[in-house]
């Protein structure tokens, strides 16, 4: 068996001995044979395409626990797992990249003169469905403010109808400095978890929560705070984007590979989250960003008693099909129940037009 110095696997790998010796510590990368007098490391031509693929997954960014967890696997799930790292990095990459362009055009003093003449043109709804005996969704729709909030547990209605209360002073109060809106969300989130996690200690023991969605106006941008499986879309120039990534069970299997969107649908796990207001442990954390608004735009913020039901194919339908926001949140949820309704669904729609005249909030 030839056995190469480390020095010469080290240029062969494009690995530095100094990445060589802490690989080997980690065993990720143990070496062939150890000198025993003088501790010098000694590899094998084999080990070559190892230590390449771990040199190629370090230029990735990859942690070395996960290369770690990579390197053990065949390769079809080596490649499942890369492709599901790729995909979480550029999603973590579009947040900060919208966040980057949205201080830069506060920054730069972007003119506003275009901005002041949009507003939301808005309604929403809440239903209870065919099968839930009570619901525990809460709505609200305002000049500013667009929020759903699913509860669970024991307490949830309590705690949905909390998490929205938290927020809704934002729909009255003044408009914030665009560079001070995702601090403001932030911390009514933080008073919306705590006011759900007052709910629970005053409830029956058990365990309640809830998701929340949101999408703040602040004139020309929209600020979104998501946390859980209630989901935001962007209907624009005749395409439906979903806007929120749901912090489920089945989501994080589907973001590994590990579960295909159709296999996702009947999965028994489909209902557990993995981030929500008011359970207990650590506060969650919720995704926070900055989308600019263009006229025309149609937003959608919805629980998932709608999107469990009904295909985002036929979201994007009945979107664009009713011209009149309060038609297209009855459209919404008449195509909930037409599907069995199985869980309470709660939708609110706003427009992007140009200023009219104020509104009153409804929901």
């Amino acid at each position: 068996m030839e056995l190469l110095t480390i020095g010469a696997f080290a240029k062969a790998s494009r690995l530095s001995p100094k990445a060589l010796r802490l690989y080997d510590e980690l065993d990720l990368l143990p070496p062939a044979r150890v000198d025993p007098d003088t501790g010098y490391r000694y590899y094998t031509l084999a080990q070559l395409e190892r230590a390449r693929l771990v040199a190629w997954l370090r230029r990735l960014g990859m942690p070395l626990a996960r290369i770690r967890a990579v390197c053990a696997l065949d390769a079809a799930d080596a490649a499942r797992e890369i492709r599901a790292y790729w995909a979480r990095v550029e999603a973590e990459t579009a947040v900060r990249r919208d966040l980057a362009a949205f201080l830069v055009a506060e920054l730069t003093g972007e003119p506003r003169g275009r901005h002041t003449m949009l507003e939301l043109r808005y309604a929403a709804r809440s239903d209870r469905g065919h099968v839930r005996p009570a619901n525990q969704d809460t709505v609200y729709a305002g000049r500013r403010l667009l929020a759903v909030a699913d509860g669970c547990g024991p307490a949830g209605a309590p705690a949905s109808r909390a998490a929205v209360a938290a927020l809704r002073f934002l729909d009255e109060a003044e408009e914030p400095a665009a560079g001070s809106v995702l601090n403001l969300l932030e911390e009514a989130v933080r008073g919306a978890n705590e006011a759900v996690q007052d709910l629970a200690r005053d409830g029956d023991g058990g365990e309640s929560g809830t998701t929340l969605t949101a999408l703040l106006w602040t004139g020309s941008k929209l600020a979104l705070v998501h946390i859980g499986d209630s989901r935001a879309y962007l209907l624009r120039d005749g395409g439906l984007f979903r806007i929120t990534h749901d912090h489920s069970v089945v989501q994080s299997l589907i973001d590994e590979g590990r579960l295909t969107q159709e296999e996702a649908e009947s999965h028994p796990q489909r209902a557990l989250l993995l981030k929500a207001l008011g359970t207990s442990g650590a506060p969650a954390v919720p995704d926070l960003r900055v989308r600019e608004a263009r006229d025309g735009d149609r937003y959608l913020v919805c629980s998932d008693g709608l999107t469990r039901v009904v295909p985002d194919a036929l979201i994007e339908e009945l979107l664009a099909a009713e011209p009149d926001p309060e038609a297209a949140v009855r459209s919404l949820i008449g195509a909930a129940n037409a599907a069995g309704g199985p869980d309470n669904v709660s939708c609110a729609v706003a427009d992007v037009v140009e200023s009219a005249r104020p509104a009153a909030a409804v929901g």
